[in-house]
């Protein structure tokens, strides 16, 4: 992975910037323990320069259920007053001025959160537009040597799991993560399926989305360690002190995982220090695009950590999300959403197609690779919805 500091950068003055929302209204839902989804939607940004080259971002939207056209009245009435005609050194020079130029704003306002997502989307956007104006795939741009990422099947619900696990595992994933948090009796009757469908050997996480005390993971731990578990994914909220991580950490050999849910250099600088951490999980449409990203990944990586992209939107994340695991490098995997979306699948086509390897080949096109089409996706989603 490049340094920091050598992060490829070429003026980009924008001249055009609009957030396009979709939503699909899904047969499923998607259970988590804090939370249902009825519907997934999705925020694309589109960035266009002066020159008219364009490049393509993502801002998260998944909660609560109104957030994405929250998230794009931000960009509109905020972030483009801010950015549109005025010359930038490149995408990590608009970040940090976005930040800055409306940190005041974001402490006044208590939306510290979507107005970081909506930055983020917007730096995703301008270093797609980077890397297509310099002809490169990004994961080259960003100074990768590689063009492939293994993935696993995410967002697995706790209804049978194991019926979704495989049909994933027909498609040609390795490795799967199930949600749990939801009893202790449900949660290890699915792991038992698990492991019954999917063999002792099948990489396999488990994500308890914030939803356990202290008291609870320590109880649930050690009834978990029979599964063999690669990680237990955010057991504690993410604002619990570092103390509570520890004192768990004490008492389980699973190695942790966290970092969707921290924002801020110095927010995963204190994750790091605390040593508790064995995978970090940075959502780069969530906090930080790949400007705000890219030196904590960097960091985490020195630190001896794996590094495994947060992602659960749609496909031009998922896409981004791809390229900057490709150009980190390390024994990462990628996060794809096991559930429905023709939001992903229909913009992003090449994740659906797996190797034997269990891995995605990202191809040599320029920047995420694709160009979405608005009027096409809202043909698929109401192809979908009939």
């Amino acid at each position: 992975m490049t340094d920091d500091a050598t992060l490829p950068s070429s003026s980009i003055t924008l001249a055009r910037l609009e957030a396009l929302v979709f939503r699909y209204p899904v047969k499923t839902p998607v259970r988590t323990s804090f939370g249902v989804m009825h519907d997934r939607p999705a925020v694309f940004v589109r960035a266009e320069d002066a020159d008219g080259a364009v490049g393509w971002g993502e801002i998260w939207c998944n909660f609560p259920a109104c957030g994405a056209e929250h998230r794009a009245r931000l960009l509109e009435t905020v972030m483009a007053p801010l950015l549109l005609d005025q010359p930038f050194a490149g995408p990590a020079d608009a970040w940090a001025t976005l930040t800055e130029r409306t940190a005041v704003l974001a402490i006044q306002s208590g939306e510290q959160g979507p107005i970081a997502q909506t930055i983020a989307g917007i730096d995703l956007a301008l270093w797609d537009l980077s890397a297509r104006r310099a002809g490169q795939p990004l994961w080259r741009h960003l100074g990768g040597t590689r063009g492939s990422v293994p993935v696993y099947a995410s967002g697995i619900n706790p209804d049978q799991p194991e019926r979704m696990a495989l049909r994933r595992r027909d498609e040609g994933y390795r490795a799967f993560k199930l949600k749990v948090g939801f009893g202790q009796e449900r949660d290890l009757a699915n792991l038992d399926a698990m492991r019954r469908a999917l063999g002792d050997d099948t990489e396999l996480m488990v994500d308890a989305n914030q939803s356990w005390s202290l008291a609870e993971a320590q109880r649930m731990a050690p009834l978990l360690a029979p599964y063999a578990l690669r990680w237990l994914e955010e057991p504690l909220r993410a604002d619990r002190p570092w103390t509570d991580w520890q004192a768990l950490q004490a008492s389980t050999q699973i190695p942790l995982a966290a970092g969707e849910n921290i924002a801020g250099g110095e927010a995963f600088d204190a994750a790091l220090h605390a040593g508790v951490l064995s995978v970090l999980q940075p959502d780069a449409a969530k906090w930080g695009g790949i400007s705000g990203c890219w030196p904590v990944i960097r960091r985490a990586q020195a630190a001896g950590l794996r590094y495994c992209p947060h992602y659960l939107g749609a496909g031009v994340g998922l896409l981004a999300s791809a390229h900057l695991l490709a150009a980190a490098g390390g024994d990462g995997l990628l996060e794809v959403d096991a559930n429905d979306n023709p939001l992903r699948t229909a913009v992003a086509p090449a994740l659906q197609r797996l190797g034997n390897d269990g891995c995605v080949s990202l191809g040599d096109a320029s920047g995420i690779g694709v160009e979405p089409d608005p009027h096409r996706i809202a043909e698929v989603i109401r192809a979908a919805s009939a």
